[in-house]
């Protein structure tokens, strides 16, 4: 019996054996065969790296072809791995380079031992070399094994800082970016590329870069390359040409700038005010009656733009930065010195402030509150108000008024005679020539009372409180005041305790003037303007103009320069613009009212706000232009807080210009902000009435300097020559 168990159990054993040889087999046999193939291509893929090679970036010219983005080739000197892999050798050959490169062996170990570089790649070892200390060891270079100096490039700005916000700088790609940019196929690596972080270098990142090469080695288990496999070269970045014209450019930021410092020079006078208890007192209670306070004029903007497509000429804001401190490596200590984070909001110098300044536009707004009133039918062309210098609230009862509740609005004050200008018997044309305030009040509480009428939404449709889509990043969207724009701000605790969470008639009353919670920048004003001008288009503003492919050849007449003729064009940036209704019986009053506040007549014996600017060193050859002038509040009702806005448009179609120019804290819009709309357009007239400067090629960057940027110099102010004089800083 027990040799029969035996038996028994050595069969079990061997049928087991059987089965589990006959199943390695089996799987052997399905590696061998079957998966053959697969698991070839496994193992070529472990045994081969592949490495990106960056493209050169494209180069940006400005509408002329001259080149305000380039690439400077830098020397590098670099060591292939296999040469440093013994310890001996390795010490050995950093200190032959070390006198030739001027750099530490120590440093070079650093570099060695930091595992911020690839492996498959030559380790670069220094840097923008003297081209004689490259030749020098490329003559020796049976000296230094594995040894290799090449070319790599570096982005530059001839011409900075002028331009700054609308070319934009390169950086890193910062944490919060990489996973974008790594998606994108980027080296996010520490070492890895730089890539665009503003103005058009950061909104046409993708078209300036280009499409990576890629080399694939074969390497051994030890990671040695073995061999080359292939190699695919990169295919550079594409060319941009700009619709900045930069003689325009440069003489509007100079402009810009002139008027800014001397707004300073004025003052704005502390009144007295009847106070919550009945008590005359000062407005700022610190300051006497009386008080004289300077401007601080310490920002502004100005942009010119062709109304029919859009193409921005000119796009100035100040304070300005030179955009090659981001070239540089500057450390954070050295960042921080430069654009300091704890400075007020009017010296930030990287914001836009054409596109990213959040703005009442006092005045200049009128335009859109007469649109809105004359196309939703609320207010016919003929009819006419009596502007008595006040204006009355009806919605509101006396006894209520009684308590405290504002219920009466003023014209501004007329000089010489403390009372607020009283202007008679206006129909709308004759209210946007004198800026009558009280005709606007009517209409703004009109729009209350009707709350049927798309008030907001005309004004909207118009270009104003969205993005206007210009190819430049961050853009600020606007506001215009709406019950829902009110309820935010209260509960966000901004209008005070006890503010109203829907919008009141005052409210409607200030946005009728371009004051209260309605926010805009200065191009979305351009926008609304422009379409007016151009007969209801609203067009998309933009920068580029056209997208040339890559390596457009340098002029070889004129150094500086892009031979246009000589590049190939890809692509033009020409966004369509959208048409809003603009009859003639909306049109007319309204472009007749904007050219008689540049002309005049008047009403009631009184001037319009920018016809004694305009009547002096303007001549007839001079674009013909309709605008409006306006002043904007600022904080706490301080007049020297006041702003000062104009925009304009061209009245020649072949000239269709429409200019903007917005001045922080620098008064009124007549005699802040008019006088550099109206060089503008002298400048754009043509060469006989302002001669344009050309801009000069920037100094070498001092990495020892404090200052962002240092000031251009300033232009001849003879152009802002007045009949008033007394309202402008004398003339030179």
């Amino acid at each position: 019996m027990a040799a029969d168990r035996r038996a028994a159990r050595l069969g079990v054993l061997g049928l087991v054996a059987t089965l589990l040889f006959s199943t390695l087999g089996v799987r052997l046999w399905f590696l061998q065969t079957v998966e053959s193939t697969r698991l070839q291509e496994t193992v070529d893929q472990l045994r081969r790296v592949e490495v990106k090679i960056a493209p050169e970036r494209g180069r940006i010219f400005d509408v002329d072809g001259r080149i305000l983005a380039d690439n400077r080739g830098v020397l590098t000197a670099s060591v292939d791995w296999a040469a440093m892999r013994d310890e001996i050798d390795r010490a050995t050959l950093f200190n032959r380079l070390s006198g030739w490169l001027e750099m530490s062996v120590e440093d070079m170990e650093a570099r060695y031992d930091s595992e911020r570089y690839s492996r498959y790649l030559p380790m670069p070892l220094a840097e923008d070399i003297p081209e004689h200390v490259a030749v020098s060891l490329q003559e020796r270079i049976e000296d230094f094994p594995g040894l290799v100096v090449d070319t790599t490039w570096e982005r530059v700005y001839p011409y900075a800082p002028i331009a700054s916000h609308v070319v934009g700088y390169m950086g890193s790609i910062t944490g919060e970016d990489a996973e974008d940019y790594e998606a994108r196929g980027y080296d996010t690596s520490s070492e890895g590329e730089d890539v665009g972080r503003s103005g058009v270098e950061l909104s046409y990142e993708g078209r300036l870069h280009g499409q990576w090469g890629t080399l694939v080695y074969e390497v051994d288990s030890a990671n040695r390359v073995v061999r080359t496999v292939s190699h695919t070269p990169p295919v550079n970045g594409e060319d941009l040409q700009l619709t900045i014209d930069l003689d325009l450019q440069y003489y509007a930021e100079r402009l810009l700038l002139t008027q800014l410092e001397a707004r300073r020079i004025f003052t704005a006078t502390n009144p007295e005010v009847l106070k919550p208890n009945g008590q005359p007192g000062p407005l700022a209670e610190d300051l006497p009656v009386g008080a004289e306070v300077h401007y601080r004029a310490a920002a502004g903007s100005v942009i010119a733009m062709d109304q029919h497509t859009g193409s921005i000429l000119a796009m100035a804001s100040y304070p300005t930065f030179d955009n090659r401190w981001f070239a540089v490596g500057i450390g954070g200590d050295k960042f921080n010195e430069l654009f300091p984070a704890d400075v007020r909001d009017d010296d930030a110098r990287l914001v836009n402030r054409a596109i990213q300044g959040r703005y009442n536009m006092g005045s200049t707004f009128k335009l859109f509150t007469a649109y809105a009133a004359l196309a939703s039918g609320m207010l016919g062309a003929d009819e006419t108000y009596e502007d008595q210098g006040t204006y009355q609230l009806t919605s509101i009862a006396a006894d209520v008024c009684a308590t405290g509740v504002r219920c009466v609005f003023r014209n501004a004050t007329c000089p010489g005679t403390g009372l607020p200008c009283d202007y008679g018997s206006v129909d709308v044309t004759q209210a946007l020539a004198v800026s009558s305030d009280t005709f606007f009040y009517k209409l703004g509480e009109e729009f209350y009372l009707t709350p049927g009428t798309p008030f907001q939404e005309l004004v909207r449709g118009l270009g104003l409180g969205t993005v206007t889509g210009v190819d430049l990043p961050d853009e600020y969207d606007g506001q215009l005041a709406t019950n829902e724009v009110q309820a935010g701000l209260a509960e966000a605790g901004v209008l005070g305790e006890n503010a109203s969470r829907t919008l009141q008639p005052g409210d409607l009353l200030q946005m009728a003037i371009g004051q209260g919670i309605s926010a805009v920048t200065p191009l979305q004003l351009g926008v609304g303007y422009a379409a007016v001008g151009n007969g209801g288009h609203v067009v998309t503003p933009h920068v580029v103009g056209s997208i040339l492919a890559p390596e457009t050849p340098d002029d070889p007449v004129r150094p500086g320069y892009a031979d246009l003729a000589q590049a190939q064009f890809v692509e033009a940036v020409a966004p369509p613009s959208r048409d809003v209704a603009m009859p003639p019986g909306v049109r007319d009053p309204i472009l007749e009212g904007l050219r008689q506040n540049i002309t005049g007549p008047g009403a009631n014996g009184r001037t319009t706000t920018a016809e004694e600017l305009f009547r002096v060193n303007y001549p007839p050859e001079a674009i013909p232009i309709a605008g409006k002038t306006g002043t904007a509040q600022g904080s706490n009702n301080y007049p020297w807080n006041d702003s000062s806005a104009f925009a304009a448009f061209s009245l020649d179609p072949n000239r269709p210009f429409t200019v903007v120019s917005y001045l922080e804290k620098a008064g009124y819009g007549s005699v802040g902000a008019a006088p550099v709309v109206k060089c503008m357009y002298l400048a754009l007239s043509g060469s006989p009435l302002t001669p344009l400067d050309v801009p000069p090629i920037a100094d070498p960057l001092d990495l020892d300097d404090d200052v962002a940027a240092h000031d251009p110099p300033p232009v001849d102010r003879a152009c802002m020559a007045s009949s008033n004089a007394g309202t402008l800083t004398p003339i030179d």
